[in-house]
């Protein structure tokens, strides 16, 4: 699904990779604007004046949003902002609308620019005000899940084997994963192959080739796997009881060893 329209699709085969030291530029900036946004972001903040003040900071440093004139056939029109901010129930791709967060709320936020001919993409969850303890529990087991699927990216293994990780792991956080969402390749486009579900058996799928960059995925709400897109604004992903979920995220290179996290940021719990 996050493929579809997607033109590197055709002619994967020669797709050039990025060396580390070409897209850690893109990787530090999406990485310190989502550190930035964990510092700052507070109860009475509007989504839109974040979504504006990211921008800004897109502008400033000369870089160019993935999403502004995104339109794959699963969205109902482009984008039109520049991150995804979604709310409590909302999970996935949240369009910026004039909401003012309160107290209490969990709201992740995924980016992806590109800079330098190259592109980063990654998402963090936070709490709002109020630091709830299922909340913040929902959070820690995503990022838990997270960094399996990312042990398993290493050169020779496949995209089944990081799937089988993170469904593995979510098991046994007692949480069940959707099918529909997951990773994918990234290079000079923010949607390229492979695409990196968030399930799979061990050795199925592409293999992973030294130097390929791509992201790990996961998405975890307590009660439900099931998904369905708002008809607000065809394009934010809720869950399908009104749950809560949590969304987390890196952009990483294989490599034969520990992957390289591209958008590592300093800010993260130890």
């Amino acid at each position: 699904r996050l493929l579809e329209g997607c033109p590197v699709m055709r002619g994967f085969r020669t797709h050039r990779y990025p060396t580390p030291e070409q897209i850690r530029p893109a990787g530090e900036f999406v990485a310190g604007v989502l550190s930035s946004l964990r510092r700052t972001v507070s109860v009475g903040d509007n989504l839109l004046e974040i979504d504006a003040e990211v921008h800004r900071m897109i502008r400033e440093a000369g870089a160019t949003s993935c999403y502004l004139d995104y339109h794959p056939s699963f969205g109902a029109s482009p984008f039109g902002k520049v991150i995804c901010l979604s709310v409590n129930n909302a999970v996935l791709h949240g369009r910026p609308y004039d909401r003012t967060l309160e107290s209490g709320d969990l709201l992740s936020m995924d980016f992806a620019i590109e800079l330098e001919g190259w592109v980063a993409d990654s998402s963090l969850s936070i709490v709002v005000g109020e630091q709830r303890e299922d909340h913040l529990k929902l959070i820690r087991d995503t990022e838990s899940v997270m960094w399996a699927g990312i042990g398993a990216a290493r050169a020779g293994n496949t995209v089944g084997d990081i799937g089988h990780a993170v469904e593995t792991r979510a098991a046994e956080l007692g949480y069940t994963i959707n099918h529909e969402f997951g990773g994918h390749g990234v290079g000079r486009t923010m949607h390229e192959a492979p695409f990196v579900p968030n399930f799979g058996a061990p050795g199925s799928g592409q293999k992973l080739r030294e130097g390929m960059a791509i992201t790990v995925e996961p998405f975890l709400t307590p009660t439900t796997d099931v998904m369905t897109i708002t008809e607000r604004d065809g394009w934010t992903v809720e869950s399908g009881d009104g749950s809560t979920g949590a969304h987390a995220e890196h952009t990483l290179i294989v490599t034969k060893g520990e992957p390289i996290i591209v958008t590592a940021r300093s800010d993260d719990p130890a």
